[in-house]
């Protein structure tokens, strides 16, 4: 297990199964001392920089909130108030952020622009999503498939939705545990799942004996599930017309989580999903507000996960 302190945290892809657990094990943590109201300020007196160029609520709130909890400072910035929009470079702006800041969290498009922070920047950097990943929100999903399952072994996962950051970071946790991901969509999007995802998932779960498949027959997909993910069938897609939009949401409406798929699951099957969801798109609202369904206790988990990822990186925790 590499040391913790000063690491950038880009994808899951940079990461192993023991440093993944050392994460949740502190996130455990943190959320039982928060419910006892114990005091939890690891990092008090150190600040961290936060570019949101896209939409967000979880990410932004969970952020916020664990930062405050840690002692942490946070500051919020967006970019259309940055020199950046105005065309200040990337180099200019990260060296910039790296003198003031102890760390920086950036939600934005192309992973490119992430590693590109990174690659300029001696203090750790953060991907709270690009259009290629969304390893935060996996950190939170792996927390709560160990509390509602008591396992993290022999779990078979049922996805669906768009081809899209969740879609790749499924693949590449369910790789490194070993798990079997069946992931149904359309047949004529199987073509753009994220390559350097595919590479690597391909690659660990020969290490692994994980598998990943990608099926057009939903019913095979959810059949005898653990966990059953539901995600946006329209993903936030910089330059779509509404035309590409409406189109991808016909083509996926018949891959919606009803009552009757949830039924293809396992009885003790848990629902899972990232939120926003478009209730009525891929998913009911007697799926996502039933017995199944614990989307808060998922949500709520990005802030613990997030304020072990913090205080793991910038060295409030060994």
């Amino acid at each position: 297990m590499k040391p913790f302190v000063g690491r950038d945290f880009l994808t899951l892809m940079d990461y192993n199964k023991e440093e993944i657990l050392r994460i949740i094990d502190l996130a455990d943590e943190l959320k039982n001392m928060r419910a006892k109201g114990e005091p939890h300020a690891y990092l008090q007196g150190k600040t961290v920089a936060m570019i949101f160029e896209k939409h967000s609520t979880r990410t932004r709130l969970s952020f916020q909130a664990g930062a405050a909890h840690l002692g942490l400072q946070a500051f919020y910035m967006d970019p259309s108030t940055m020199q950046i929009s105005r065309g200040e470079s990337l180099i200019d702006t990260a060296k910039t952020i790296d003198r003031y800041s102890d760390a920086l969290v950036i939600r934005t498009h192309e992973q490119e622009i992430v590693d590109d922070f990174a690659k300029y920047m001696d203090r750790p950097v953060l991907n709270a999503l690009t259009n290629e990943s969304h390893p935060c929100q996996l950190l939170a999903d792996i927390q709560h498939v160990r509390e509602k399952k008591g396992r993290l072994k022999n779990l078979k996962i049922g996805y669906v939705g768009d081809v899209w950051n969740m879609a790749h970071s499924w693949g590449i946790v369910s790789s490194i545990f070993g798990w079997d991901m069946m992931f149904a969509l359309p047949e004529k999007y199987k073509h753009l799942f994220w390559p350097r995802a595919k590479e690597f998932i391909e690659k660990t779960n020969q290490e692994t004996g994980g598998n990943l498949t990608l099926t057009h027959d939903l019913k095979d997909a959810i059949t005898d599930a653990d966990v059953v993910v539901g995600i946006t069938f329209v993903s936030m897609t910089r330059g779509a017309t509404e035309e590409d939009m409406k189109k991808k949401l016909a083509d996926f409406m018949p891959y919606q989580i009803n009552a009757e798929v949830m039924s293809w699951a396992k009885n003790d099957a848990i629902y899972m999903h990232c939120l926003p969801a478009h209730r009525g798109e891929e998913v009911t609202d007697e799926v996502i507000d039933g017995p199944q369904s614990f989307v808060f206790d998922q949500a709520e988990n990005r802030m613990h996960t997030e304020k072990a990822l913090l205080a793991l990186l910038m060295g409030g925790v060994e």
